[in-house]
């Protein structure tokens, strides 16, 4: 997985996955000044990129085949805890996992546990269009 975002916005930001298991995926990053806004803390937009990013992979792996793609549709992103410095570590889980419509919970953590923000993201899975040649 890590290997396939090289040349996204995964790679500037830093994120990595870090565990998969049957009923979740999980993702970190540093947080240091690339993320951080100009009052010395994370950027609230560093937890929507990393939600959406472990919500989107974590539905992309529940497809079989190479058939289907998803979409992110909507997120809604709760900050609950300023950052300064250390990792997070968000966790994705499904909500709902239906033919055209998932929805993933995706909670981010510091490294003491503590919750940073909460995430809703919904997907819409569809199947790839061809393009023409």
């Amino acid at each position: 997985m890590n290997e396939r975002c090289e040349h996204t916005i995964h790679a500037p930001l830093g994120i990595r996955f870090t565990e998969q298991g049957p009923n979740f995926l999980a993702g970190s990053l540093a947080v240091g000044p690339s993320v951080k806004q100009p009052f010395g803390v994370m950027h609230g937009g560093t937890s929507a990129v990393l939600a959406e990013s472990l919500g989107s992979m974590a539905a992309y792996l529940t497809l079989e085949g190479e058939d289907s793609a998803v979409l992110g549709v909507e997120i809604h992103v709760n900050h609950i805890k300023a950052v300064r410095d250390g990792f997070i570590t968000g966790t994705a889980v499904p909500v709902h996992l239906g033919n055209t419509i998932q929805v993933w919970q995706i909670d981010i953590r510091d490294e003491a546990q503590a919750l940073v923000s909460t995430s809703r993201l919904t997907v819409l899975v569809r199947a790839k269009q061809a393009r023409p040649t």
